[in-house]
């Protein structure tokens, strides 16, 4: 089996060093301009140098997204700019637009290219199109089966790879090339700006009685409005199909999504490809992996169009959900006597029952609160403020990023 690739999101350095530490192989942020993430607090050019080369400490890799599809004035720099990810190291940048691909080889040939998923490659004929113009990987469009991948696989040189989005939110459009956030907010969904307006609640009203005030909500029953909204996908249980479809790189989506989030995802992934690298023979589908994802928020999943027949119930509620409770992040290891130091991020108290997500052996682990300590070295039994600093008892050893949680 050819070396998989786990590849995680990260919109900031909390969730960059979150998911390099629990077991992304790779990572893809974007710099101030020209990603398709305007609204992540992203990084400058000093960071982006400091995190290429943090990344390359690890053994890992970092890829850049300049994947606007761009316009005439989107071009002012960024020659430039493509020139200076060249000279940092970038592992790869993900384009989807040809004028930016055009560039990229032209002003630094030795920057390897990966072709977004927002060039919707669909088809063979499509790949290999991006392939012959210079890009290194297709990551592929949402839309295709498994079997659509194979064929794609089979028709490409050896050499180029295939990469394909794994778990996370979905756009109803087409590959995510959508216009509802431009013509309703101004804002360009395919420059970065998207408000995510298939989240909002519509309603619809008679022509003849618009002038009444009378609307009706477009719903399928009493949770919401489904009409624009897809359900989050994941394939955690579908890898080894993936794998042997020809997929090396398996992308999870969220670069808006807490740190908690990328944690709880990449945690599950890792354990999952683990799984399918050192035993495939033992890679079957497990419940208790779904279990272990419904634990952050997430709209209920679906296997999308990757199994050949797309989900009859791909629309769902605007509300995600979860069944646990981010509640802490410890940031100072277990001392000697048994004290983590973390920072608050939701209510607990003395008494309660707290879960270690870590990549470690604690992984899932449960332990009692019996002491809290505040900054101040005072005991206190009620932790109610938010990114208070604390130091609690924990009976297992805790390390810097792993992360506390509580069942609701």
């Amino acid at each position: 089996m050819a070396k998989l690739e786990l590849l995680a999101p990260a919109g900031d350095m909390e969730k960059l060093e979150t998911a390099y530490y629990f077991g992304a192989d790779a990572c893809y942020f974007a710099g101030k301009k020209w990603g398709l993430r305007a609204f992540s607090e992203n990084f400058d050019n000093d960071e982006l140098k400091h995190y290429i080369e943090y990344a390359h400490k690890l053994g890992r890799k970092a890829y850049i997204t300049v994947n606007i599809q761009a316009h005439n004035s989107d071009f002012d720099g960024l020659a430039d700019y493509i020139k200076y990810l060249e000279q940092i190291g970038a592992d790869a940048i993900i384009v989807s637009d040809a004028g930016i691909l055009t560039l990229a080889r032209q002003v630094a040939p030795n920057l390897t290219v990966h072709i977004s998923t927002q060039a919707s490659a669909s088809n063979k004929y499509a790949a290999k199109f991006w392939a012959d113009a210079g890009a290194k990987r297709i990551i592929l469009a949402r839309e295709l089966s498994l079997t659509e991948i194979r064929e794609i696989r089979d028709f490409l040189p050896d050499e180029i790879e295939l990469e394909a989005f794994v778990h996370g939110a979905m756009c109803i459009s087409y590959s995510g090339r959508c216009l509802l956030s431009n013509y309703l907010t101004g804002r360009d969904s395919n420059r970065g700006a998207c408000v995510q307006a298939c989240r909002w609640e519509y309603f619809i009203t008679e022509k003849s009685r618009k002038d009444t005030g009378e609307e009706y909500q477009i719903q399928q029953d009493e949770r919401s409005t489904y009409i624009l909204n897809s359900k989050d996908l994941c394939m955690i249980n579908y890898l080894d199909k993936m794998a042997d479809a020809g997929v090396t790189s398996f992308k999870i989506e969220g670069r808006m999504k807490s740190a908690y989030y990328v944690a709880n995802v990449v945690n599950a992934y890792r354990r999952a490809l683990d799984i399918l690298e050192q035993n495939p023979a033992d890679f079957h589908p497990d419940e208790a992996r779904i279990a272990e994802l419904e634990k952050c928020s997430h709209r209920r999943f679906t296997t999308g169009f990757c199994l050949g027949e797309n989900d009859r119930e791909y629309l769902e509620s605007s509300m995600p959900v979860s069944t646990y409770d981010f509640i802490a992040s410890v940031i100072g290891d277990t001392d000697n006597n048994g004290f983590a130091t973390v920072e608050q991020r939701n209510r607990f108290k003395v008494g309660d029952t707290l879960e270690i997500l870590s990549p470690t052996d604690t992984f899932n682990k449960t332990f009692e609160v019996t002491e809290i300590y505040d900054e101040q070295g005072n005991m206190i039994t009620d932790a109610n403020l938010v990114q208070q600093h604390l130091r609690i008892k924990c009976p297992y050893t805790l390390h810097k990023r792993d992360i506390l949680r509580k069942a609701k």
